[in-house]
């Protein structure tokens, strides 16, 4: 098993990465947990993982009830986030009431938010079960959910009291969802690390084989990553916006396919190809390395572009991106391969070129 631990001016806290820590559930979050807690999962990972968190509690002497959502991208909004609070007041759940996140970044953004807002702020803890969430989502304390315009525009940042990674039940993932994950993955390294980059090259065919060593490695890689930079950028004011590189874009083909229907990592993945294709059009980034950034994501099985709809349908997307300031777009590019930047585009015509191939 490996720890890290995440500092944040608001808070710190660690994240437990291992094989089978769910059996370990009840010794490693003790510390971390109160005398009542809600258990909140999805259909999905209900029947596979509920019962672990359950008996961990129960060895722990803690009065505890479950929530049981829908599963998918297009459940995560009000409606769905009203279920948890009426759980949550059907169940007299209390301020310390922790909330227990199960589940992959749809349930961990949802009962993040759920967590910073039920009575003003309950603690709450994040068990992740899919590669996206281990990796990214679960670790930083960005909560959110979607809204019909934009994803993920209205939130809170709010940091969980712990993160538990079990490895072992990457085993359950669906192929489709280990690829969706990966998009996460490579990002990190195109965004601030050319040597993991490499090291993903070489390695993507053990990793998409589910080698257990290499997974670790490169989970713990990324979670070290992210805690670096959310310790010195907690509320996203500078460096932490490079973690967002391919979002823009992605967020926009989410938005226009329809929630769900490209998973978020599909849609990252090829809107990384577009944010570096961006960067060749600023004489930034050479076309080697978007070729390099495409074919490492097709060999995780990813989409390198994006699906074909209208310039003036990616415009209304980004426009309500959450970088966009003083009504500015603002995109994540590339200076070069392992290395981002924060770039303000106000010439819609480069964007044009850009996706140029796709209209």
């Amino acid at each position: 098993m490996h720890t890290l631990s995440v500092q944040t001016p608001s808070h710190q806290y660690p994240i437990f990465i291992g094989q089978n820590l769910l059996a370990q559930a009840d010794k490693l979050l003790q510390p971390y947990l109160t005398k009542k807690a809600a258990i909140i999962t999805n259909e999905t990972i209900a029947p596979l993982y509920l019962k672990s968190v359950q008996t961990a509690l129960d060895k722990l002497g803690i009065v505890h009830f479950s929530i049981i959502l829908p599963d998918g991208e297009e459940h995560k909004n009000w409606q769905t986030l009203n279920l948890i609070f009426d759980d949550l007041m059907q169940n007299h759940a209390e301020r310390k009431t922790t909330l227990i996140a199960l589940g992959g970044g749809v349930i961990g953004d949802m009962v993040g938010f759920a967590a910073a807002t039920y009575q003003r702020g309950a603690p709450f803890i994040q068990v992740p079960t899919t590669l996206l969430s281990q990796v990214d989502s679960s670790v930083g304390g960005k909560t959110a959910i979607n809204h019909p315009l934009g994803k993920n525009m209205i939130g809170a940042f709010y940091q969980p009291q712990a993160v538990l990674a079990d490895l072992s039940t990457l085993q359950t993932l669906p192929q489709r969802e280990l690829s969706a994950g990966m998009a996460e993955v490579v990002k990190y390294g195109a965004l601030g690390d050319a040597d993991f980059f490499v090291w993903l090259e070489q390695n993507m065919p053990d990793l998409m084989g589910h080698h257990p060593e290499k997974f670790a490695q490169a989970v713990y890689h990324c979670c070290k990553m992210k805690a670096d930079i959310v310790s010195q950028d907690e509320t996203e004011q500078g460096i932490r916006a490079w973690l967002n590189l391919g979002h823009t874009f992605g967020h926009a083909i989410e938005a226009e396919m329809g929630y769900g229907v490209w998973l978020h990592g599909e849609a990252v993945a090829a809107g990384t190809v577009l944010a570096a294709r961006l960067s060749e059009q600023l004489g930034k980034t050479a076309t080697a390395d978007t070729q390099r950034i495409a074919a490492l994501l097709e060999a995780a099985k990813l989409p390198a572009a994006p699906p074909k709809f209208a310039f003036e349908k990616w415009i209304e997307h980004m426009s309500h991106d959450k970088k966009v300031s003083s009504g500015v777009m603002r995109f994540i590019g590339l200076n070069r391969l392992g290395e981002a930047n924060i770039t303000e585009i106000t010439d819609m015509a480069i964007l044009e070129r850009t996706l140029q191939p796709y209209l």
